[in-house]
């Protein structure tokens, strides 16, 4: 499936009136059941008083990694970079968190408002490899369109 396909339906999602935790969890929901190579999709914030992501919605196997510090695994290391994290085999990086031992590769997306990094979106995959630069470019337009949203 082309990714931008999905395009409308997050953007719907998004004009719902509903709490914003619930357009998150609809549109990990929505992604986690529309790409196949998306097995566990989430989203990670900054917390307001520490220097660690806190988990909040997301769809796929429940995650231990309710919380994380910063620099610690691939989301911890997005928190600092403000970069992009593309892992095409989770078994060849050393500041690795494993959510599941399915979990084979992974993306993480920063989410930016008014320029600040303030969260991510995390996806695992049990494929190797499977990520390219189409999934980037749609998580990227995923949380750009996520972030007028949050307080």
């Amino acid at each position: 499936m082309k990714l931008q396909a999905l395009a409308p339906s997050v953007t719907g999602i998004l004009a719902e009136k509903i709490a914003l935790n619930e357009k998150l969890q609809k549109i990990c929901d929505l992604l986690r059941q529309e790409v196949d190579h998306y097995d566990w999709v989430g989203f990670y914030f900054h917390s307001n008083t520490e220097r660690v992501l806190e988990l909040g919605p997301y769809s796929g196997t429940p995650t231990e990694h309710t919380r994380i510090p910063f620099g610690k695994g691939i989301c911890g290391q997005v928190a600092l970079s403000d970069k992009n994290f593309v892992v095409p085999d989770v078994s060849a990086q050393d500041n690795y968190i494993a959510c599941s031992l399915s979990v084979r590769s992974e993306i993480v997306v920063p989410l930016f408002k008014n320029n600040k990094n303030i969260g991510q979106i995390d996806i695992d995959s049990s494929q190797l490899d499977p990520f390219t630069e189409e999934d980037e470019r749609f998580l990227e337009f995923v949380c750009e369109s996520i972030a007028p949203w949050i307080e």
